[in-house]
């Protein structure tokens, strides 16, 4: 697909962004000094990785450079106090959260945690595979599959037993998406903003007709939901040709998810939420700076 020039100066612009702040933070990892005393505010999100809502209750959890916070009303708590950079991060079932990044310094595991997985709302996690060789920065379940962007090897990534990992393709992707309906096909971002899948493993092909996008979600049962660098939201019944512009945000989303009758989104003012798809957002948390 080509872009208008305009198109393409934002979208790189925005990346270049992101990998700076990424790599910035990766090299200052953050946690809890040898006195007990945290290495930033208390209070500090910081850059959001991810987002998601436990079914168990309702709560919205982030997942930050400074830790997964849960949020309430409008307000945030560090789970279990821990400073760990959590990366890819996604909801799986009630309670049950898969992830990835770099540890709390108080803890003494390897700088890359590869797949982890909490079964108590990120209380407590435990390896799955690949600690220390992986450093997952998207991760998104469906059916058997776990499909995962792997920034130490710029790859996507596939596994169906979370043991054996196979790549299917190695590029720098921005975010992956996948049907609830069709569990062997990933749609990912480019570093460029085109929208492409991969059907059972297959070198990803462009897909035709897609608006440039950087964060994508599907509903389970629903759209393909996407943000452009400019900030709007699209969606797809199908993620393929038929488009729609849904509501604005106020400027690129660092995470997206989108749930049923609520859909979330962090940019550089905060996190918003939508209960009317995507139509209009309202400030739940203010960012941090």
């Amino acid at each position: 697909m080509t872009m208008p020039r305009l198109a393409t100066a934002v979208v790189v612009a925005f990346t270049a962004a992101i990998l700076v702040a990424c790599s910035s933070e990766n090299t200052t990892q953050t946690g809890t000094t040898p006195d007990g005393n945290s290495a930033a505010d208390e209070r500090a999100v910081g850059h959001v990785h991810g987002l998601g809502v436990d079914p168990a209750d309702g709560t919205l959890y982030v997942a930050s450079h400074y830790g997964v916070f849960r949020v309430e009303g409008d307000q945030q708590q560090r789970v279990a106090d821990r400073w760990q950079d959590t990366m890819g991060f996604t909801v799986v079932g009630p309670k049950h959260f898969l992830g990835s990044g770099h540890p709390d310094l108080a803890e003494d595991l390897p700088p890359l945690l590869g797949l982890i997985e909490s079964t108590d709302a990120a209380e407590t996690w435990e390896p799955v595979s690949l600690l220390g060789e992986a450093d997952l920065h998207a991760i998104e379940a469906v059916g058997d599959y776990i499909y995962a962007l792997d920034a130490a090897t710029q790859s996507l990534i596939v596994t169906t037993d979370r043991q054996r990992w196979d790549s299917i393709f190695s590029a720098p992707f921005l975010d992956i998406a996948a049907n609830q309906a069709d569990p062997g096909t990933v749609y990912a971002t480019t570093n460029n903003g085109d929208l492409v899948r991969s059907i059972e493993q297959t070198a990803p092909a462009p897909v035709d007709g897609a608006p440039t996008l950087s964060t994508i979600d599907w509903q389970p049962d629903g759209p393909l939901v996407g943000v452009t660098a400019n900030g709007i939201v699209m969606v797809s019944e199908d993620g393929e040709s038929e488009w729609s512009e849904a509501g604005t945000l106020d400027g690129p989303a660092e995470a997206l998810d989108v749930t049923p009758g609520r859909w979330h989104a962090a940019t550089a003012t905060g996190i918003f939420e939508s209960t009317d798809d995507g139509k209009t957002w309202n400030l739940v948390l203010p960012g941090d700076g």
